[in-house]
């Protein structure tokens, strides 16, 4: 058994020891620092961990770019939707079942199940990758299906255990491994050719037509904060987080000091990706697959540590994601049923592993193609959480022709080029935010001048 393997297996038994150990303490609340890493560990799955260096190997430190717009957007986030939600609260969506009524709760909570059922497929299969290289490296031709199901299992195994103090705590601790992971990926670059590869990169990029450049000062800055103020403001998947807190000043200091927690992984990732271009010139594979290649070159141990690391992202977002999809579910469609929560997160397992089949091999860079998939129900939903905020009606018809307004209208963007390209993640929220409320308007004044019932 190679060291790679023997760090790999170490890492995978110690988990859900430690996680359930420490999820069974006396002590009743989470601290803000464990949730605050819990956040940026459910925020950057495996497919930061993979897709960022690619990303800067082309086009250098634009995710930390990206960063500065997330910043502005997790500020409102703390300040105006924070106090929406009851601590405690086991679905987010409740708010809008309160404000507008149950259908509606109904119809984003369901939004929210099946955009996150794709993006954590696309994230599960992503994580797969890298053992999956360390094994065929070694020889070993291993079935995806396989190991999809072996990282589902051992997930499940902690989550089921622990509930959402296990998934917090081993969220920290799995921060903890890809942070360590990658500081010491870079200490090797360094140690093999000094500060030469660390070069100048661009910060933000240019030369795309306006609003098809995810990482334009305007798209990054601008769109960015948006697109954070969706994720982290009406994702079930992130406030859950929060609303562990005890105090509303915990959760705000959670939320808006996770921000620099995420930018600096995506500085220490940018700056291995841009230091991969002098040790793999020239390379025309797939961006995602750079990095993945580079860590097989590694020493065993390192290169077993940074599988781990990968891992640990892959486990990180989809016992988060299990474990809030399954919450979800209960709280707002099952609630007078006797499904257990241990019972729908076991059924979201087996639903995830088929997704990741179903959706493995996106085109291009993965990370972005997870973000486009959540913009299209960030948008519409984020409309509908600021209609409920700060508009005057309650009329739950109206606010629901605004939302299928909005997904209509985001579904139609999808076939808008600019020049050949595609618009950009991050407009595709304000732009899904500006449909919901002209649809709501619009059906408003059509019900007043007697053309609705």
């Amino acid at each position: 058994m190679t060291a790679s393997l023997f760090v790999i297996l170490l890492y995978l038994c110690l988990l859900p020891v430690i996680s359930i150990t420490l999820a069974r303490q006396p002590r009743k609340d989470l601290p803000p620092w464990a949730i605050c890493l819990s956040l940026v560990a459910t925020e950057t799955s495996t497919l930061t961990i993979v897709s960022v260096p690619g990303v800067a190997y082309l086009k250098g430190y634009v995710f930390v770019g990206l960063a500065a717009g997330y910043l502005v957007g997790r500020i409102a986030v703390a300040i105006w939707f924070l106090p929406l939600h009851e601590r405690g609260a086991t679905s987010i969506y409740r708010y809008i079942g309160q404000r507008f009524g149950a259908k509606l709760q109904k119809i984003l909570s369901g939004t929210f199940l099946a955009t996150r059922l794709v993006a954590e497929g696309v994230r599960l299969y992503a994580g797969m990758l890298p053992v999956s290289m360390l094994f065929a490296s070694m020889g070993y031709a291993v079935p995806d299906l396989f190991l999809l199901v072996l990282i589902v299992l051992l997930t499940l195994a902690y989550t089921v255990a622990g509930g959402l103090k296990a998934v917090v705590w081993s969220d920290s601790l799995q921060l903890g491994l890809y942070l360590g992971g990658s500081i010491a990926c870079l200490a090797v670059i360094w140690s093999r050719a000094g500060v030469a590869p660390f070069y100048w990169a661009p910060v933000f990029s240019h030369g795309m037509p306006p609003f098809t450049d995810p990482f334009s000062i305007a798209g990054a800055v601008i769109g960015g904060a948006i697109l954070a103020l969706a994720s982290h403001g009406t994702d079930q998947l992130m406030l859950q987080r929060c609303l562990a807190a005890k105090t509303l000043n915990g959760a705000r200091a959670a939320m808006i000091g996770s921000v620099f927690i995420v930018g600096l992984l995506f500085a220490l990732l940018s700056c291995i990706g841009v230091a991969l271009r002098d040790f793999m010139p020239g390379q025309s594979a797939r961006p995602d697959a750079l990095f993945p290649q580079f860590i097989l070159t590694l020493p065993p141990v390192l290169s077993g540590l940074l599988v781990a690391g990968i891992l640990a992202a892959t486990m990180g977002s989809l016992s988060s994601a299990m474990n809030a999809m399954a919450a979800a579910t209960k709280a707002d469609f099952l609630s007078r049923a006797k499904f257990s929560l241990r019972a729908l997160t076991v059924i979201w397992a087996g639903l995830l592993v088929l997704t990741a089949l179903l959706f493995s091999r996106p085109n291009g860079s993965a990370v972005v193609f997870g973000l486009f998939i959540a913009s299209y129900s960030y948008g519409a939903t984020l409309g509908v959480f600021l209609l409920a905020m700060i508009g005057r009606s309650r009329d739950e018809k109206a606010a629901i022709f605004g939302f299928v307004s909005a997904v209509g209208a985001l579904g139609l963007m999808s076939f808008v080029r600019i020049e050949g390209h595609a618009i950009a993640f991050p407009w595709l929220v304000p732009a899904g935010v500006t449909a919901t409320f002209a649809g709501a308007k619009v059906f408003s004044g059509l019900r007043r001048i007697g053309l609705k019932e």
